[in-house]
């Protein structure tokens, strides 16, 4: 309970002499840290997307586009073909009132400057979609390219010349396209002849055919009118009923992990190896979040692969359910899990807005593993449920959520002191 109070911004209690109000300055300025650095991720996602919203373009052109269309005004031409009196004729009442002829002049060639410029990233934006559609370059013979590939290659450099942020592609990336029925009808027939006798395929034939004359072009048609809105008309399929609805255990199936040097150990103390590792992970998680990365491309090419695989590569579980699990997802997280002989520890890899260094996460890691304690009831046999079928551990999960059940006591040993 004393940490409980330590955390506490104020205390107060009434006394026959009036409120004695005692602040905890210490907890103010912890509070104050973390909205300051809440508030500069903000500003931080604010900019990254305005720099993705304008890209190939960069948001320092909209101020070239503005003063080249008032050194044209200036020179008594009219860039706008008579756009900017439309403009300046369409203003509020109010603004005829307030601004001088000159003032309504300016706000017009400023309005038409920014629909100018937004036009121009659309076009540029459109184009950039166009050049990756094309896919001539991959039936290329080697040292033999054609020279509609090498226009490709110089017009697609040209417009990716500004450093990309990590998600600078996203909204130009062809649309994932839905392949005709009767080739899918095809290649299925192909890839099930192999497992069926004569008998089988020839009924496997004729059901095909049945399929894609009534039901199939039916959906084909759904299919389509999906693929018109949705970048990747069978991504959330994909991840519903693949993913996230198998019941099979997730462990050797769907997760994965990392590690430090595999043929290179710059320390046998496993303190420090685990501090170097979150060090190195909570950094690399820095960059994703600043979209600081580069754009992953194919090998030996200037196009740019999907990057949206990122965007819940920290900070996402998966809960489990009966029928489907459920993907959550934070925007942030300030502390860690830590697993240790049958016990859980949370540990905070933030201080006062300050990313912990390598040698003070070792020194919590250390902690831990000097740390005698027992794990609680039911806690050391808690990690082994993600390893079985996700019907059962949805069960079990949701029998234990009750008051007093083992997930208090699990929540209880995870705070447990490692700072």
């Amino acid at each position: 309970m004393a940490e409980a109070h330590q955390a506490v911004a104020f205390q107060f209690t009434i006394t026959p002499e009036g409120i004695d109000l005692q602040l905890s300055y210490q907890a103010l300025n912890q509070i104050l840290l973390s909205g300051v650095r809440s508030w500069k991720k903000r500003v931080s996602r604010l900019r990254n997307g305005v720099i993705k919203g304008v890209y190939p373009a960069s948001p320092s052109s909209w101020l070239f586009v503005v003063i080249a269309i008032l050194a044209t005004m200036y020179m008594r031409s009219d860039p706008s073909m008579g756009l900017i009196t439309k403009i300046q004729q369409h203003l509020p009442l109010s603004l005829h009132v307030s601004l001088s002829a000159q003032g309504q002049t300016m706000l017009s060639a400023l309005l038409f400057s920014t629909l100018l410029w937004l036009s121009l990233i659309l076009a540029l934006r459109f184009c950039l979609k166009l050049l990756l559609s094309y896919h001539q370059w991959m039936f290329e013979q080697h040292g033999r390219v054609s020279n509609t590939t090498k226009i490709w290659v110089t017009l697609l450099r040209l417009l990716s010349s500004r450093k990309p942020l990590l998600y600078s592609y996203q909204t130009s990336l062809p649309h994932l396209p839905v392949p005709v029925i009767k080739e899918t009808v095809s290649r299925y027939l192909l890839s099930a002849r192999p497992l069926l006798t004569d008998e089988g395929y020839e009924r496997m034939t004729k059901l095909a055919a049945q399929f894609e004359n009534n039901l199939g072009n039916r959906l084909q048609r759904y299919l389509k009118l999906k693929a018109l809105w949705a970048t990747n008309y069978v991504s959330d399929w994909w991840e519903e009923y693949i993913y996230l609805r198998s019941r099979g255990p997730i462990m050797v199936n769907s997760n994965y992990y990392g590690m430090d040097f595999l043929y290179v150990s710059p320390t046998s103390v496993q303190a420090a190896r685990a501090g170097n590792t979150i060090t190195a992970l909570l950094l690399y998680r820095r960059k994703v979040n600043r979209e600081e990365l580069k754009p992953s491309r194919v090998p030996g090419t200037v196009i740019p692969l999907c990057a949206a695989q990122c965007e819940r590569m920290f900070n996402t579980t998966r809960t489990p359910g009966e029928e489907t699990d459920v993907l959550q997802h934070w925007q942030d997280s300030e502390f860690i899990a830590v697993y240790h002989r049958g016990r859980y520890f949370r540990l905070w890899v933030y201080r006062a807005g300050r990313l912990l260094s390598p040698r003070e996460i070792e020194l919590q890691i250390q902690r831990i593993l000097e740390d005698q304690s027992v794990p609680l009831p039911g806690e050391e046999k808690l990690g082994a449920l993600t390893a079985g079928d996700r019907v059962p551990w949805a069960k079990i999960r949701s029998s234990i959520s009750a008051p007093g059940s083992i997930s208090d006591l699990w929540t209880s040993s995870r705070g447990r002191p490692s700072s």
